[in-house]
């Protein structure tokens, strides 16, 4: 079967800067923080006793997404250039609607989130990856754009963003090194944003 698109996935610690170069592209986006467990999902997975925010939903953990139906859309956005996604607002812990995203004939789309790492073998196997790219740049950085990211948008309240930024500071090298695990290049955001360019301009 004749693919329509082929996706770019956008990986890198939160607060890193994917949101941002996703738009920048100019490309189509498929936001896959959008498939997000609800917050009264029984399956979420808890920060483990001992750790700071004990107890808490761990956000961080994949075992908090709907891999498969992020897969499934991203998939469908290959082979048919359009498909029904999900929207989510964090602040709300659930989705709050839905969207149609169509790619309006793009032979490219950009597939972004803090979890977009985990499908890129599958996409790869698939034949469906076009490239795949984890924003790296100064921890401290990071932990200050995201802090001033969720303060903004009310994520959660102001103590766990705090602590949970210090953690995912400490943790930043080791998303990282994840994400080239699985197939990820590492690269800074300028680079990256020059790497889809080239990409979508080549015939």
């Amino acid at each position: 079967m004749r693919l329509h698109a082929r996706v770019i996935v956008v990986a890198g610690p939160s607060g890193s800067g994917k949101s941002r170069l996703a738009e920048r592209t100019g490309l189509p986006v498929l936001r896959l923080d959008d498939y997000y467990k609800d917050g009264d999902d029984p399956t979420l997975p808890r920060i483990p006793e001992g750790q700071v925010n004990a107890g808490l939903v761990d956000w961080d953990d994949p075992a908090s997404w709907h891999e498969d139906d992020a897969f499934a859309a991203l998939e469908a956005l290959c082979r048919t250039g359009a498909h029904d996604v999900p929207v989510y607002e964090i602040a709300q812990n659930g989705r709050t609607g839905w969207q149609h995203l169509d790619l309006g004939g793009s032979r490219y789309f950009v597939a972004d989130g803090i979890f977009a790492q985990e499908i890129v073998p599958r996409a790869r196997e698939a034949g469906l990856l076009a490239d795949a790219l984890c924003l790296r740049q100064h921890p401290a950085i990071t932990f200050w754009r995201r802090l001033t990211r969720d303060l903004r948008e009310h994520r959660k309240p102001p103590r766990v963003l705090l602590t949970r930024g210090l953690a995912l500071m400490r943790a930043q090298s080791r998303v990282v090194d994840h994400a080239v695990a699985l197939g990820c290049r590492p690269v800074g955001n300028q680079q990256a944003l020059d790497d889809v360019a080239r990409l979508v301009a080549a015939p």
